[in-house]
Formats: structure tokens, C-alpha cells, sequence
């Protein structure tokens, strides 16, 4: 089904090549900021991430960055039918290309993670799913630049890499600030983690967040982060 429907808004997931996953959504609902006044999605995909970030934070201007072509085409559209719409723009272009004028209070990113694995035949999803080891390197060199000075950097990915990008991050003075272990339930280690840099050296909170209770059944948290989203609930 390409359409996928929230409470507040719909996406289109028409010739996206990552759709709409558990990764996405549960940053979208975990990152925190007090007030951000500018926020950007850094390969948007769809742009679920900078519509539900939308609703969260209603004074916010969103920007969205995409460099597949289809993808960011497909991610506008969501914007323009949005409720949100005057507060969303999508720029196609790599992260690397990007510039703005202002600096941005909260970045968030659900990157490619198959570091130097073997590419997908379908270039687009090859795009969306790998990168290599200079891309984390170009990925927070940028983040640096356009990171405010009280803002926070948030970021999805598998735990090999996401230690390989805390350990970039202290390299242009962004530090570990939280850390969140995603695991499928109790009985499973970690596949993902949610990490949270910015420029202050605070002491480290870590949580786990297990998403299933038992087989298909979600746990409680996992319910009550994402009701404020999913029809479901």
C-alpha cells in the first residue's frame, strides 16, 4: 500500500526506495529539543520524519534534504498536502551541496548504514541504504556547520556504525549527550541506537526501548510513544 495514513497526515510512499520503518518514525517521536525554531531532516525519504516533527513541534520551520530525485519529488507532495505545508521545504540536493543562511536548532538523520557491503542492483534503494566510511566523516563535518550552538544532532543507526559517528562526532567538538538501545523485545540485543550529540559536555543518559512484549504484541511504550501518530492506538 503506498499510502500510509496518520492521525494528522498521509504519505505517499510512491517510487521511494526506503519506505516508511520502525527506525523513522521512532526517532521522529524520541528526539527532544525545548524550542526549536529550526529543524532539519537530512534524507527525508518520504518525509514522514519532517512531517511528524512538524506536529510535534508547531513553531518550527522544517527543511528536508534528499538527493534521490524521485524521493524528494515524492516527499514535496506530501509537504504541499499537508496541514503543515507552510512550514515544511524540500531541498533536493546531497547533504554535502546543502547551504542555508541560518543555523538550525535541532538536525535529525535516518542515514544509510551498509558501509562498503555489496550495492542493491536498484540504484535508487543502492542510494538510500549504503554509504561508505567518508560519508559519516562528510555527514558530521556538515552537521557542524549548520548545528546551532545550543542545538542538538539526532541520528538512527545500526550500533557499528552509530559508534563510528559518535566517535567522528568528537573529532568537530559534538558530544555523546543520550544514547537510546532499541531492541525488538527483552530477549534480543541491541540492532539500532538513537544517539543524541550537541556541543555541551553533559553526563551521558542511557535508556533501552524494547518495541514487542511478546511475538506481534507492542510493548506499552512502544504504543504510547507513537499514539499521538498512528491511527492504531
Amino acid at each position: 500500500m503506498s499510502i500510509f495514513k496518520f492521525k494528522q497526515f498521509e504519505v505517499d510512499q510512491t517510487g521511494c526506495a526506503m519506505r516508511i520503518n520502525t527506525d523513522g518514525v521512532l526517532i521522529a517521536a524520541m528526539v527532544n529539543h525545548e524550542k526549536p525554531k529550526n529543524i532539519l531532516d537530512i534524507g527525508t525519504g518520504t518525509g514522514v520524519i519532517a512531517l511528524m516533527l512538524a506536529q510535534r513541534f508547531p513553531e518550527a520551520n522544517i527543511h528536508a534534504v534528499e538527493i534521490d530525485e524521485q524521493a524528494a519529488q515524492t516527499a514535496g507532495k506530501n509537504f504541499q498536502l499537508s496541514v503543515f505545508s507552510e512550514r515544511l521545504t524540500i531541498n533536493h540536493t546531497s547533504i554535502e551541496q546543502y547551504h542555508h543562511a541560518q543555523q538550525f536548532d535541532l538536525i535529525v538523520s535516518n542515514p544509510p548504514f551498509f558501509v562498503n557491503d555489496l550495492k542493491s542492483k536498484q540504484e535508487n534503494k543502492s542510494i538510500a541504504r549504503h554509504t561508505s566510511e567518508q560519508f559519516f566523516h562528510d555527514l558530521i563535518k556538515k552537521v557542524n556547520e549548520l548545528l546551532s550552538a545550543t542545538g542538538t544532532f539526532w541520528f538512527v543507526l545500526p550500533v557499528k556504525q552509530a559508534k563510528q559517528l559518535i566517535n567522528s562526532g568528537t573529532q568537530f567538538g559534538l558530544y555523546l549527550n543520550k544514547q537510546i538501545s532499541l531492541h525488538s523485545d527483552k530477549t534480543k540485543p541491541e540492532f539500532r541506537m538513537i544517539v543524541c550529540l550537541s556541543r555541551s559536555k553533559v553526563d551521558l543518559l542511557t535508556t533501552q526501548f524494547y518495541i514487542y512484549q511478546t511475538e506481534k504484541v507492542y510493548t506499552e511504550a512502544y504504543q504510547n510513544l507513537l499514539k499521538p501518530y498512528f491511527l492504531g492506538y
